[in-house]
């Protein structure tokens, strides 16, 4: 994150994520246990963070999504795992060996999916980022910069969205809460306690906040605060005033 986007932190940091990882099975073990173990750790999983970690150690729940057997050589199981944010995929191989009653232990992983960014789709090393640079500074050529450093936006892309007015976007710049009668549109499926990312009609982030209604409140409901403003991106001013202060 560079400058103000380094605000939306949290909404990357609370999703989702995938990884590829490289198992390590203590002893031999037969296919279709792993498989049939592996299956038992999909879904809601209890975990406690391992030694060496910087959060408390306390017992906690996390949801797997899928883990998917890539490869296996040996003793070594390469894996696709997507889980939510703050699991420890090197746990969860310490478990798998333990279900099994052989040990295992995590020898390698990567990272492929962080909430909307992909490898595939997003990867860019620092050579691309420096030549990028180089060739806006001394042309001025935006392309290649635009490739490797992306608007906001891109980072809210799986949060649910709720569309505002252009009234109540200078409003929200300046800290006010979102109250229904600013809401134009909203995706559906939005549950108290969610994150949102509250947009403009073109589709720039104005604020992060908490969901204070389900979707189907904020479309029927005629007056109440819908959403709590956690943190405003959009800067103050950058929409036309349209409210008054009380004094």
């Amino acid at each position: 994150m560079l400058g103000k986007a380094t605000k939306i932190v949290q909404a990357i940091q609370k999703a989702s994520k995938e990884y590829i990882c490289l198992m390590m099975l203590h002893k031999d073990f037969k296919e279709e246990e792993l498989r049939k173990v592996i299956r038992e750790f999909v879904g809601p999983i209890y975990q406690r963070p391992p030694l060496r970690s910087s959060v408390k150690r306390t017992l906690r729940i996390r949801r797997i999504y899928y883990i998917d057997i890539l490869e296996i050589r040996g003793r070594r199981v390469l894996f696709k795992i997507g889980c939510e944010a703050g699991t420890y995929v090197r746990k969860v191989c310490h478990d798998i060996g333990e279900a099994l009653g052989c040990g295992a232990h995590m020898e390698e992983l990567r990272r492929t999916k962080a909430g909307p960014f992909t490898e595939e789709e997003n990867l860019v090393t620092m050579y691309d980022v420096s030549d990028s640079y180089m060739l806006w500074k001394e042309e001025g050529n935006e392309k290649y910069l635009r490739k490797v450093i992306l608007p906001v936006e891109e980072g809210v892309k799986h949060l649910p969205k709720v569309i505002i007015r252009d009234s109540a976007v200078d409003a929200i710049c300046h800290g006010a809460m979102l109250a229904v009668t600013g809401i134009l549109r909203v995706n559906v499926g939005i549950k108290k306690g969610d994150l949102v990312a509250v947009m403009t009609k073109k589709n720039e982030l104005v604020a992060l906040g908490q969901a204070l209604m389900r979707s189907e409140e904020m479309v029927s409901s005629k007056r109440g605060i819908a959403v709590k403003v956690k943190r405003v991106i959009m800067q103050p001013g950058t929409y036309p005033k349209m409210w008054k202060s009380k004094r």
